[in-house]
């Protein structure tokens, strides 16, 4: 899971690589087993996955060890991964999910993709009895030797996962006063009334053709010598907010948050919208006494993502939307 994070993560939490996650939430299920000679039964609570997530792709993560005991004339065995139907029974009864051919003195970790029997337990937990995987030998004997790691629980980077990927429908809303993707910040449209309004509105005392003002002296310093609308750090300690205890990774992240007035005339580096601009004549002619100035807020926001243990003291990496004030304006 800390592998996964660093390649869509940047060390803040920040998101470098969307497109690398399916949804937005990935849960690592730690298995609850019991072995028996030839066989590896599996067993992962996933219980805390919400009921409205979307589940996404379902992972079994097994690590293959090297067998001892082994004649050397055999080379390869055979990996059957069944899904039990039945918790109690013996002899077990089981699904055959897939099979493979894997080196028999080989070692590592081996992913076996049961997106659609985890689909069904997700529906209905108690038909979730867990996994069976079996070795075989070419001569069709059991492998009687643990090559998936059971008896070594006290090596736990090694130990068998389940993995969830998942989307809980929490997005995000498009901005809708962020500009169009071919549209850069400096152009206006003055084809129209308001534009033109708006653009003649501006100052008297600029030169510019309507619809470019930019103030003379500073973009970040208002004409009447107030800070204009501008965004500032505002860093957030986990630790601080009681939050270090069951987060592993960032220990912390800049937010960012906006401060400064949004008074007429505002520039194009202020971002406003068409309806900040009209609101702030409307302020400062005094034409409605309930009227006040724009506020200055975000109007483009990023995601960070986060590595923490849920209730169930499971690893959840969760991507989330909206986190990060990347710029701001007048609305």
């Amino acid at each position: 899971m800390l592998e996964l994070y660093s390649r869509v993560a940047a060390p803040d939490g920040s998101t470098k690589a969307p497109g690398i996650l399916e949804g937005n939430v990935v849960r690592s299920f730690e298995n609850k087993v019991i072995s028996e000679a030839g066989s590896s039964f599996f067993f992962f609570n996933i219980s805390s996955m919400g009921s409205k997530e979307r589940m996404l792709k379902a992972e079994l993560r097994v690590f293959k060890w090297k067998p001892l005991g082994v004649p050397p004339k055999y080379h390869f065995c055979r990996v059957d991964v069944y899904e039990l139907l039945d918790s109690a029974a013996r002899p077990w009864r089981g699904n055959l999910i897939t099979s493979r051919l894997l080196p028999l003195q080989a070692q590592g970790w081996e992913m076996f993709n049961v997106t659609q029997t985890v689909s069904g337990w997700v529906g209905d937990d108690t038909t979730n009895h867990g996994f069976l995987i079996t070795f075989t030998l070419p001569s069709g004997s059991f492998l009687d030797a643990d090559i998936s790691g059971l008896s070594k629980q006290k090596l736990d980077s090694k130990r068998s996962y389940l993995v969830l990927f998942s989307d809980d429908g929490r997005r995000g809303i498009p901005n809708p006063y962020m500009l169009p993707p071919n549209v850069k910040e400096t152009e206006h449209y003055i084809d129209d009334p308001i534009s033109i309004l708006i653009g003649i509105s501006l100052s008297p005392a600029d030169n510019s053709s309507p619809g470019t003002y930019r103030s003379r002296r500073t973009r970040e310093l208002h004409l009447d010598g107030y800070p204009t609308c501008q965004r500032k750090p505002l860093y957030v300690d986990f630790e601080d907010i009681g939050w270090a205890g069951w987060i592993i990774s960032p220990k912390g992240y800049n937010a960012y948050h906006c401060k400064g007035t949004c008074i007429f005339p505002m520039g194009q580096g202020l971002g406003a919208t068409n309806h900040a601009t009209v609101q702030s004549i409307v302020h400062a002619l005094k034409l409605n006494k309930d009227i006040s100035t724009p506020c200055c807020v975000p109007d483009r926001l990023n995601s960070i993502n986060l590595l923490y243990f849920d209730d169930e003291e499971n690893v959840v990496l969760k991507q989330y939307d909206d986190m990060v004030a990347m710029s701001c304006g007048c609305h």
